[in-house]
């Protein structure tokens, strides 16, 4: 078990997370936020690259500090960007970390066989990286995430690059995964974890906004959610009095996702509140929502 214990994190007089409490048993958790809310900072905690700066992190009771390399075996860690060789191939990387976390080179053979193997690039095992998409590279760092079978999994940002196909293959791996171990997953990206997640935590204003299942954050926005068909000249104003969560065309109109808390209109659709919706409604002024 890890406990975030009243942990905040300053640069100066810049708060970036401010008494965080939260407490992780094994399972799949989300980490959703957009860009700048303070994931990554939170995840570098979590992965001792950087100290709070108020609270502590307990794994077992013991602060993960304290713990040091004790800590740091029981870790697998994906960052936004991680270092490889180009000349490399994935067997050759991996091989050479295998090497500095102590494998032995027979039973590190085994194992990235079955790694490489897992995140589908078995064909490619032998070739240099220097020719791989973004998508193979960020494969080459989930798999050495895995490298040293770790009871915490910690990704950042994993499924950048990846085609939905991918994405897909990396949900049902980290489902496997989590049965016996701790996972989070830190994206902006609602469909990496609505369908896998044990708990989603949302970060807002540097606090946590949601630790919940998705269905109990999604009701959030029970009988607030509708659709309506709008005609395109009727679309700006519309937006300016509903907080529009999707727009598409229809027929001619404008097909329009909407929060409204008030008495509906007879012609509005009410429907079942998704977890994207909660984000977008959450976070209407920090980000732009395509459409």
């Amino acid at each position: 078990m890890i406990i975030i214990k009243d942990v905040s994190k300053q640069y100066g007089s810049f708060s970036v997370l401010n008494n965080i409490n939260l407490e992780f048993i094994n399972g799949v958790y989300g980490l959703l936020a957009p860009n700048g809310a303070g994931k990554t900072t939170l995840i570098k905690m979590l992965a001792t690259l950087i100290s709070p700066s108020k609270g502590e992190i307990l794994y077992c009771g013991e602060n993960i500090l304290d713990m040091d390399e004790g800590y740091r075996t029981l870790l697998g860690y994906l960052p936004q960007q991680f270092g490889y060789y180009k000349n490399y191939s994935p067997k050759q990387y991996l091989l050479y970390l295998a090497a500095l976390k102590g494998i032995g080179k027979k039973e590190a053979v085994n194992i990235i066989t079955e790694l490489l193997d897992k995140v589908a690039l078995s064909d490619v095992m032998n070739k240099k990286m220097k020719k791989f998409s973004g998508g193979m590279i960020q494969r080459v760092g989930i798999a050495q995430a895995l490298l040293n079978d770790p009871k915490i999994l910690i990704l950042d940002e994993p499924t950048a690059g990846l085609d939905p196909k991918e994405r897909a293959r990396f949900r049902h791996l980290l489902s496997e995964l989590a049965r016996d171990r701790l996972v989070i997953i830190s994206t902006h990206i609602v469909s990496d974890i609505e369908s896998i997640a044990n708990e989603v935590i949302m970060i807002k204003n540097q606090q946590i906004l949601y630790k919940d299942s998705v269905e109990k954050i999604c009701a959030s926005l029970e009988g607030q959610v509708y659709e309506a068909s709008i005609r395109y000249e009727q679309l700006d104003e519309f937006r300016t009095r509903y907080v529009v969560l999707s727009e598409k065309q229809e027929r001619g109109n404008m097909r329009v996702r909407f929060i409204h808390k008030e008495k509906p209109e007879t012609e509005w659709q009410p429907v079942t509140p998704h977890l994207e919706d909660v984000f977008l409604y959450e976070y209407r002024d920090e980000i732009e929502v395509e459409v």
